[in-house]
Parts: structure tokens; sequence; C-alpha cells
């Protein structure tokens, strides 16, 4: 029989029983761990998965007693999102990426929207490094070590931002969310090339590693990193209007 959470909260929430709360906290524990695991091409280099899966159990057990069905979340997507945010926090307030890595992130981050706004597409390797005053090669090994940089950011404009609990104040608002969001994302995946739009798919949708995602497509963990890079950058270029409240042109 399929374990009925909201059920199992209700009770915990009205009577506090501690051995009922960690029962949940246990089946819920897959989902924690499949999170941390997702996530982990942003960590992995710096950080433990035993660390940020000890992050997730905080949140889920946080979850579990701010959970309300009356919000129209089921209780699996109200922890996920929950356990995702913390894991954002928790690997930002680690400042585990040195401040070069950072820096450059966000100076690319800058010059690929301005160049994509001026115009009207997203700007080649050879505009950017341009742009940015430095060679392409030298670029592109850049590009490759600030992926975690720019895939945490990217994540925080998914999760933080616009996918909190003020998302889900009823089943409809809620669905109606979830549903243009997909589409907006969607849309601006479909947009990019071949390549780009492969790594992305394997690792949003397969959750797979940069050295696994290499093998599948037969290029090097480094050529990963820069095409996913690049990829996440015209994603935030393209959806940020969309966060924004804005419309695109």
């Amino acid at each position: 029989m399929e374990y009925n959470f909201a059920e199992q909260i209700a009770i915990y929430q009205q009577n506090g029983d501690i051995a009922l709360r960690n029962e949940i906290v246990l089946k819920c524990m897959p989902l924690v761990k499949a999170t941390a695991m997702a996530m982990r091409n942003m960590y992995i280099k710096y950080g433990d998965v035993e660390d940020v899966v000890n992050e997730g159990v905080i949140a889920l057990m946080d979850a579990i007693d701010g959970y309300d069905p009356l919000r129209g979340a089921k209780f699996e997507t109200f922890a996920s999102l929950k356990i995702r945010g913390a894991i954002i926090d928790y690997i930002r307030r680690q400042d585990w990426i040195p401040r070069n890595i950072r820096k450059f992130a966000k100076a690319l981050d800058k010059a690929n929207s301005m160049l994509y706004n001026l115009n009207g597409r997203p700007p080649t390797t050879a505009e950017l490094a341009e742009y940015l005053k430095m060679d392409e090669e030298k670029l592109l090994k850049q590009m490759a070590e600030c992926s975690c940089t720019l895939t945490l950011s990217f994540e925080e404009l998914l999760y933080e931002d616009n996918i909190d609990e003020p998302a889900l104040e009823s089943p409809t608002d809620s669905g109606i969310l979830h549903d243009e969001m997909r589409k907006v994302i969607a849309d601006a995946v479909g947009e990019l090339k071949e390549k780009e739009r492969q790594v992305i798919t394997l690792y949003y949708y397969k959750n797979m590693k940069y050295s696994d995602i290499g093998k599948a497509l037969g290029i090097s963990e480094s050529r990963v990193c820069q095409i996913h890079t690049k990829a996440v950058l015209l994603l935030k270029a393209k959806l940020a209007p969309y966060f924004k409240g804005g419309t695109e042109n």
C-alpha cells in the first residue's frame, strides 16, 4: 500500500509524535538522496555528498512541520522544493568556489545578457571573447571552470525566486504556474543547438554527472562543462524576462 504522507503528517502535526516524524523522514530519504545526487555537479569538486544530504534532511523536517495540504501541493512536491532550496543555500554559504572563478562567471553572465539583448540572438564564442577582451581558447577554459557557479545561479533563478511556497497557494494557481513554466523552459531548451540540448537534457532530466555525459556523447568532461555553461547562459538570458514578470519580444 502506498504511504499516505499527507495523512501521517496531519497526525504528527496534531500529536507531535517524534517517532512518527522520524518514520516520515525515513520514508522520504530516497527523495532527499535523489535531490542531493541530482545537484552533485554543483558541489562534487568541493563538498561531501553526506553533508549535503544532511542539509536536505533538516529541510525535510522543516517541510514536515510546515506542510499544509490546503495550499494545493503534494507533500513530495513541497518537500522537494524545500530540500532543493536548502541545498542551494548550503552550497552558497560554504563559499567553496574560488573568488576569481565567481568573478569571471559574473562577468561572463553579464556579457552574455548584454550581447543577447543587443543582437537579439545568442552571442557566439568569438563575440563573447571579444567583449571580454580575451582569446577564445582562454575563454573556453574558463567557461569549463565556472560551470558549477553558473549552474548554481541558474538553480537559484528556477527554484528560489520563482517556485517558492507562495506559488503553491491553490491547486489552480499551482497548476497554471507549473504548466506555464514548463512550457517556457521547454521552448527555451528547444531553441538550443543540438549538443547544448543534449547536455541540458542529460544533466537536468537524466541527472547524469558531467563525466558520464562526456562518455555518452563521446567528448571530454571539460568540453561538457563548456557546453553546459554556454547552454545555461543562453537559458538564463532567454528566461530572464519571464521570471522578472515581463514578456519576451
